[in-house]
């Protein structure tokens, strides 16, 4: 099974810009997005020329127009869904998908955690945001689940380039950082720094002002994270980097993530 995680930034002008063409090309048996940013007919409607028109399909729009969004796409068949989570039901945060793979049942889930701000009440429903995740992810622990989505988190200082900058502020505050440390201590594993080892990055973000995506200078907060029974599954994974800054499709790089089956 291939997995894709991406921030599409809008999939209307993913598509404009190549994006629903280059995740073609990569040819995944699941897709979570987020930042859908469409009322379920825009969502089919900037399907319709993509291989996933036809595809299962849940999808959790924010109640506000051209905000946030997400969902989990695949054409196996989905024998159960949930959209938001207690508090958040119509923010377009959190969907998940029971995913019949050939190797068995997959709890998919998309989320989208917003930036926050520190020091306001934008930071307190984020962090209000953290403790819904955490109670959900205690409920289905048990089973074969990927959490995938841009957490606006960075973990460590290998996850953020200028992390001395940006000390003190939303994305790097320790108090987010501890809900990822209490998930990955409980078992969760985080499959791309596994894979990738104790290094600088694979960063995902990338401002589209200035230099930073030409000089490297991005942010790791989108993530693939595991149960551990299908973490022992996982066989590569891959940050779908641009080559080129005119290259860009959103301002995020998708995570691509391949499963033996079992």
């Amino acid at each position: 099974m291939r997995l894709i995680s991406a921030n599409v930034n809008g999939i209307r002008a993913a598509a404009r810009r190549g994006g629903l063409d280059w995740l073609a090309g990569q040819r995944p048996d699941v897709l979570s997005l987020q930042e859908v940013r469409a009322t379920p007919a825009q969502l089919s409607a900037g399907l319709a020329a993509s291989p996933y028109a036809e595809w299962q399909r849940v999808h959790a729009p924010a109640a506000a127009p051209g905000r946030a969004g997400v969902a989990v796409l695949t054409p196996y068949v989905i024998s159960a869904e949930r959209t938001g989570l207690a508090g958040f039901e119509d923010q377009g945060r959190w969907a998940e998908a029971v995913v019949e793979t050939p190797s068995g049942a997959v709890r998919v889930i998309s989320a989208y955690v917003h930036t926050g701000e520190a020091g306001t009440p934008r930071q307190d429903e984020k962090y209000a945001f953290l403790e819904a995740m955490t109670t959900r992810l205690q409920e289905v622990k048990h089973e074969q689940v990927i959490l995938t989505g841009d957490l606006n988190i960075c973990h460590t200082q290998q996850d953020l380039r200028n992390w001395k900058g940006n000390r003190g502020k939303a994305g790097f505050l320790p108090d987010e950082q501890a809900y990822l440390s209490k998930w990955f201590a409980d078992g969760w594993v985080d499959v791309t720094r596994r894979a990738a080892g104790e290094v600088e990055g694979p960063y995902t973000w990338w401002s589209w002002r200035g230099k930073a995506f030409d000089n490297d200078a991005g942010w790791r907060i989108d993530y693939a994270i595991h149960s551990p029974s299908i973490a022992e599954r996982v066989s590569g994974v891959t940050v779908g980097r641009a080559a080129t800054y005119a290259q860009r499709w959103s301002d995020h790089a998708a995570l691509v993530v391949d499963h033996e089956a079992d």
